[in-house]
């Protein structure tokens, strides 16, 4: 989990590290747009090896969910 926290947190340049967690609502942060949702898809597939859907992925709302999401497709 904190490694998959950290790597999404790489895809950010103007949000403090520290507000990343667990409980993280991604949505919600000033810095999140339509580029950072490609990015973060991309970051799945290249580190995780899974391909999510923007519909799939529009279902979790917290880093956590999303951590979840990716893990069951594993």
């Amino acid at each position: 989990m904190n490694e998959f926290i950290n790597k999404f947190a790489n895809i950010f340049d103007d949000t403090n590290s520290d507000e990343f967690s667990p409980n993280t609502q991604f949505r919600d942060l000033d810095e999140w747009s339509s580029l950072h949702a490609l990015a973060t898809l991309n970051m799945i597939e290249i580190k995780y090896s899974v391909k999510l859907k923007a519909e799939e992925m529009k279902q979790a709302n917290s880093i956590k969910e999303l951590f979840d999401l990716v893990m069951s497709k594993k």
